[in-house]
C-alpha cells in the first residue's frame, strides 16, 4: 500500500487517506471528532502517526500542517452577526423546501406554484427553474457533495432527476400511489430513496432510473428517511409510530423500532451511525441503537408534539424542536436536558447546528429565526423580517451565510 495524499474534511473534522493497493486507489478516514482549538496538535499527530501505517515519518510535517489547518477552521469566531443580504421573492405560492449545494455557492427552493428553482447564492439570481410537476414540488435535494444532480418529490406521485447545470430531466420516476414527502441521495449519488404518503420507500438508481427496491413493512405515511454515512443502511420514520432500519443491498428489514405512542416526525443518525433519533408527535424524542435495535433513551422534557430532531456532528449534543415553542439541548452520552432555548413565542418546527456545532438556528411560525448559543443557551440573534411562518432554514457549509425559507412567498439570505 503506498499513500498518495490526503484529503481534509473540515465539518467534522477528519483526514481522507488516498491511497494505491494492488492497481487500485482507494480511501479511508481518520475522524477527529474530538478536536478543539486548544488541543494539543503535537498530540493529535503523535496519535495518528502510532495508529496509521500508511502515514510515515517522512509524512509526519505535511500531517502536522493539515491538523493545524482543522483547528484552525473550528477556531473562527463564533460571535458572527448576520444581516439580511438578498430577500428574494423566490415564487408565486408557498415554499416548501429550502437546500444548499455543498459549497453554498447556490441553494433551491421546492414551492406550491409546483416548480423547484436554482438561485445563485451571492448574486441571488435565478439561475434554472425545473418545471415539469403537476402538483407541489414538496421534497428536494442535492446530491452532495457532487452538487451536479437535484432530485424533487411531488405530491404528483413522482420523483423527477434533474441536471443542475442545465436544468434537464434525466429521468421522470412513477411507481408510488401517493405524494412523495421526503426523499434523499445516498452518499456516493448512485441511489436516491423516496418516501410517500402510501406507506411506502423506493430506492432508485441514479444513472438508469431503475426502480432497484420497494421498502414494504409501514402501516402509515413515512415523512422522514435518510441514509447512514457509508449508504448502506436506511432509516424511515411514519406516521405509524414505528421507525424501520432497512439494509439497502437486499432491502429487507433490519429492525422495526416501537415504544412512541404517537406518529414520528423525524429521524436522523449520528455522524459515527451509532445511534439514530426520532422525534414524535407524543412529546417525546427517542435514542436508538442502530446495531441492536433497542431504545436506549426517552426524553420528556418537551409539553407538546417534538417536530425535528438534529445531532451535531460529534454525536454528543442533541437538538429538538417542539410546537411547545421550545427547542432543547440534550448531551448524548447522559440523556440529560443541557438547555431550554425559550424565546420564540410560535412552534418551532425547525432546528439545526451550524457546521462547527458552535451555533444552533430555529425556525418558527412567528415569523422569525433565531440563532443560538448551544453552551449558554443564550440567544445571540433574532432573524426578522418575513411575514409569515418560516418552516425552513439551513447553514452553509462554512456556517457563515443562512437561508431561511418562509410561507410569505420569500426566500431570505442572511450573511
Amino acid at each position: 500500500m503506498k499513500l498518495k495524499r490526503f484529503l481534509l474534511r473540515y465539518y467534522p473534522p477528519g483526514i481522507i487517506l488516498e491511497y494505491e493497493q494492488g492497481g487500485q486507489v482507494k480511501t479511508k478516514s481518520i475522524d477527529l471528532l474530538d478536536l478543539k482549538a486548544n488541543t494539543d496538535i503535537n498530540v493529535v499527530v503523535d496519535e495518528i502517526m502510532k495508529k496509521e501505517q500508511l502515514i510515515t515519518a517522512s509524512k509526519a510535517e505535511q500531517l502536522r500542517k493539515i491538523v493545524i489547518r482543522l483547528q484552525e477552521k473550528l477556531s473562527l469566531s463564533r460571535d458572527h452577526q448576520f444581516y439580511i443580504f438578498k430577500v428574494l421573492r423566490t415564487h408565486i405560492l408557498p415554499l416548501t423546501n429550502v437546500a444548499f449545494n455543498k459549497s453554498g455557492s447556490c441553494f433551491i427552493t421546492g414551492s406550491y406554484d409546483r416548480t423547484c428553482k436554482m438561485w445563485n447564492t451571492s448574486s441571488g439570481e435565478e439561475l434554472l427553474t425545473l418545471n415539469g410537476h403537476t402538483n407541489v414540488v414538496y421534497a428536494i435535494d442535492f446530491n452532495n457533495p457532487f452538487g451536479d444532480k437535484i432530485a424533487t418529490g411531488s405530491f404528483d406521485k413522482t420523483y423527477k432527476l434533474w441536471s443542475a447545470v442545465t436544468g434537464k430531466c434525466y429521468h421522470t420516476h412513477r411507481g408510488h400511489s401517493a405524494e412523495i414527502v421526503c426523499l434523499k441521495f445516498n452518499p456516493q449519488s448512485t441511489l436516491v430513496a423516496t418516501g410517500s404518503i402510501d406507506s411506502t420507500a423506493k430506492l432508485w438508481d441514479v444513472q438508469t432510473g431503475t426502480d432497484l427496491c420497494t421498502f414494504l413493512g409501514h402501516f402509515g405515511e413515512i415523512i422522514s428517511l435518510s441514509f447512514n454515512s457509508t449508504g448502506t443502511q436506511l432509516v424511515t420514520g411514519s406516521f405509524d409510530r414505528t421507525i424501520s432500519l432497512w439494509d439497502v443491498n437486499s432491502g429487507k428489514r433490519i429492525h422495526k423500532l416501537t415504544g412512541h405512542n404517537a406518529e414520528v416526525s423525524s429521524t436522523q443518525f449520528n455522524w459515527d451511525c451509532s445511534l439514530i433519533a426520532s422525534g414524535s408527535m407524543d412529546k417525546s424524542c427517542k435514542i436508538w441503537d442502530t446495531a441492536s435495535g433497542q431504545c436506549i433513551a426517552t426524553l420528556k422534557d418537551h409539553e407538546d408534539e417534538v417536530l425535528d430532531v438534529c445531532f451535531d456532528y460529534t454525536g454528543q449534543y442533541l437538538l429538538t424542536a417542539s410546537s411547545d415553542k421550545t427547542a432543547n439541548v440534550y448531551d448524548v452520552p447522559t440523556h440529560t436536558l443541557r438547555r431550554k432555548l425559550e424565546g420564540h413565542v410560535g412552534e418551532i418546527s425547525k432546528v439545526t447546528f451550524n457546521p462547527q456545532g458552535t451555533a444552533i438556528l430555529t425556525a418558527s411560525s412567528d415569523k422569525t429565526a433565531r440563532i443560538w448559543d448551544p453552551e449558554s443557551g443564550v440567544c445571540k440573534q433574532v432573524l426578522e423580517g418575513h411575514t409569515d411562518e418560516i418552516f425552513s432554514c439551513a447553514f452553509n457549509y462554512d456556517g457563515n451565510i443562512i437561508i431561511t425559507g418562509s410561507k410569505d412567498n420569500s426566500c431570505r439570505i442572511w450573511r
